[in-house]
Formats: structure tokens, sequence, C-alpha cells
């Protein structure tokens, strides 16, 4: 332990799933190299079971192990000090008070973005699951700008995400970095090797994780014929996004392009803007003798009567 920014783990596991794995099955230890400068954001893409979440778990743990005077399951660990550990895994919900699974990881996102400092530690199991692909999109995409150009946060992060457009942010903001679980894919088959690399993954094999789940056959070709189709036509928000644009005070710059104009979304909150308010907005009373305020007035109301 130091009162350094790095944070440095070599062969890392996590002390409950390794003691709970099936005979048979090994676990596979991975390091990480983190730091407040060049790898402060990591990105971690990879299909679902391939140890995403197990990653960011024992990452969590070693840590938290370590500042409290632990032994770590690690064979080498160099950690800087960190103020509080934030996480935001899983899905819960609170139907009884109203709150959906989507609210709830809105409220966990919120309260990272509000109380997180330099010194935290992040860890984010998906944002924006419980919403539309481009709304989860959107709401993930700014998450990452904020965090990471805005110096009051600028906290060491590990972020997993199925949303693979994110890598792009890489090339954007210096502090991110891509990371990903390494997949063998023969034709239909995959197997999933739980190693942690740099770089980005780029397909995502939820229809090859279905079939293992047991999905009717029928089905799985089914959903490849969508797949296809979906893609061919430039629905897929890979082809929308071509490029995105980063925050101003992050440095890099890239043009914004779209193959197609989203329609605005409705607000819920906010109540529409009557034609009587809005007139009323565009009045100057100052300039108006009281015998045209009088007549305005009774303009006004005939419209609200109908014109009666």
């Amino acid at each position: 332990m130091d009162d350094g920014d790095e944070i440095e783990i070599h062969d890392g596991r996590h002390p409950v799933v390794e003691k709970l794995l099936p005979p048979g099955e090994r676990f596979v230890p991975n390091g990480l190299e983190m730091d407040r400068s060049q790898n402060r954001f990591l990105l971690v893409t990879g299909p679902n079971m391939a140890g995403k979440s197990t990653y960011l778990r024992q990452i969590g743990l070693i840590i938290l192990m370590a500042q409290a005077g632990s032994f770590v399951p690690a064979k080498f660990a160099r950690i800087g000090v960190v103020d509080r550990i934030f996480t935001r895994v899983g899905a819960q919900d609170n139907l009884a008070g109203g709150e959906s699974t989507f609210l709830m990881e809105m409220h966990e996102a919120a309260n990272i973005l509000h109380n997180a400092t330099p010194k935290s530690l992040v860890l984010l199991d998906e944002i924006g699951r419980g919403t539309s692909t481009f709304d989860g999109l959107s709401l993930a995409w700014a998450m990452v700008e904020h965090m990471e150009t805005n110096p009051r946060l600028q906290a060491r992060t590990l972020f997993a995400t199925h949303y693979h457009e994110l890598t792009e942010l890489e090339k954007l903001l210096d502090g991110v970095k891509n990371l990903n679980v390494v997949v063998k894919q023969w034709g239909d088959e995959i197997s999933f090797l739980r190693k942690i690399v740099p770089g980005a993954a780029g397909v995502s094999y939820g229809i090859q994780v279905a079939r293992l789940a047991g999905m009717p056959p029928d089905i799985i070709e089914r959903a490849k014929e969508i797949l296809t189709d979906l893609e061919d036509k430039e629905l897929a928000p890979t082809r929308l996004i071509v490029r995105a644009k980063a925050p101003s005070s992050g440095g890099k710059r890239a043009g914004s392009t779209s193959r197609q104009k989203a329609e605005p979304q409705l607000n819920l909150f906010i109540r529409q803007i009557s034609p009587v308010e809005e007139a009323i907005r565009k009045i100057d009373p100052e300039k108006m003798t009281p015998l045209e305020a009088l007549s305005w007035i009774a303009e006004q109301k005939k419209k609200l009567n109908g014109g009666q």
C-alpha cells in the first residue's frame, strides 16, 4: 500500500468464485495496471459469461482486503490508497416504492457522479441496459465523457459494457483505454478463455450464448436472420453512430455525423406551453397603453373561448 495513484496487480483472483468452481474447472487469474493519467478509465468489453463481472468484483475485493490489512489473492499487488469504492452492479428494483430496475440503476449512477473523487475506485458493471438501445448508449457515452473531463471526478474506473460503440472513446479521451475478454470461435462454437487483454471486443456473441443456454434452434436461426437484416438495413447502432463528438474540454475532437436524424424525445416532466403563455412571453407591457393592454387581454380571452 502507498499514497500514490497507481494500482498494479499481478495474477489476481476472486477469493470466493475460485473456491466455488465445479470440480475440474480452473480459475484463470488476471492482472491490472491503472493510474490517474493514461490508464484511468478502463472499458471492459466481451460477451456474457466470459468473466467481465468476476474481473471487476475481484479487483474491488483485492483493494478492499488490502486496505483492511489482509493478505490478498494475487501474486503481487501495489495499491494506491482509495478513499471509497463505488459500485453499480447487478439488477434490482423497488416496485413497492415505484422504482424500476432502470430507475434504481440511474440512482446508483447518479450517487457515484455526485460523490466520487479523484481518489475513489469506481466499478460499473453495465449502464443503460434498462431502456432502449439508443437511450442506454447515449447515457453511457455521456457518463464516460463526464467522468473523464470533469476534474472533480476523474476517478480510477473499471466499466464493463456491451456497448461496443463506447470503445471509440479511447481515440477521443486521453484517460480511456480498452480491455476485452478473449474468446475463441469455431463456426457457431465459442470457448471463453477468461483472459483480460488490451483492446476492444468486436462481437457480442449474444446469440451463441443463448444457444448455450438451451434456446430452441429455430429461435437461434431466426435471430441470426433478423440480426443480418438489421445490419444490412443499417438499423444497428454501430452503423448509425459513425463518429461522435468529443466534449470541448477533452482536447481531442471529431466530427459528428449520422445516417438519420432521431426524433426529439418527449419530456415526461415538463408540460406543454399553451399558445396564450407563448403570447405573453412575446409582449412588452411597458410599451403598451392601458387601452392596448385591455384589448390584448380581451383578444386572448376570445381565443381561450374558441373564438366566441
